[in-house]
């Protein structure tokens, strides 16, 4: 299990569920405590966040977001410089490579500088944004995997006047370990962390201390 330095600050195949509480009581399930908490989650304003179709054969119970860093979030029209998605997975039986009955899966995509195609170090440094970004937020995981792709693109010929592109690409899992009865806060913090790292795929800076992000998801 790892642990950073608890938590900070639409739908796949499942809405707001009861199950039978004490004395016939009902209570409310833990996968819609965690629906409630992502999309009730705050992130930078330049992050949009969009509720997309959830995979409906990885888990019984899913939600997706697709995400994208735009810097100008005062306009519509402007280009994404980040895109991503976010995927909170949910199966009562605690599949064995999951460690626990949680597991996000994400993908997050950035443009970078051209020479950060020939940084040998560049997969270290994407995966530490990962890392970072839950440290940060003061979140306990496990059962971390995942890959990161340095693409140069370069053109010839025709195409010879266009400057050569480099893309990074991360792609990462991992088991959010919850406390009962905090669901909605602690995968909100998941969330709001990889949201943070998209940010800083984008070459965002931190935000200042005492700024406070406002909602970005959409439906």
């Amino acid at each position: 299990m790892s642990r950073g330095p608890g938590p900070r600050p639409r739908s796949g195949t499942a809405g707001r569920s009861t199950a039978p509480g004490p004395a016939g009581t009902s209570a409310v399930s833990p996968f819609a405590l965690a629906l409630d908490g992502i999309r009730l989650a705050t992130t930078r304003p330049e992050l949009r966040l969009e509720e997309v179709p959830a995979p409906t054969r990885l888990a019984p119970q899913a939600v997706a977001l697709s995400g994208e860093v735009v810097p100008s979030h005062l306009t519509e029209d402007d280009d994404a410089i980040a895109t991503g998605r976010f995927v909170l997975l949910h199966d009562p039986d605690c599949p064995e490579p999951w460690e626990g009955p949680w597991r996000i899966v994400s993908y997050a995509k950035a443009e970078m500088e051209p020479e950060v195609g020939h940084d040998p170090l560049a997969g270290q440094a994407g995966w530490s944004w990962l890392t970072d970004a839950l440290e940060a937020a003061d979140l306990t995981w496990a059962a971390p995997a995942g890959t990161v792709t340095c693409v140069t693109s370069e053109s010839f010929g025709a195409l010879e006047d266009r400057p050569p592109t480099v893309e990074l690409e991360l792609r990462a899992s991992w088991t959010p370990v919850l406390t009962p009865g905090r669901e909605a806060e602690e995968t909100a913090a998941h969330l709001g962390a990889w949201g943070d790292l998209l940010c800083t795929l984008a070459g965002l800076p931190p935000l200042p201390e005492g700024v406070v992000a406002i909602t970005g998801l959409r439906r």
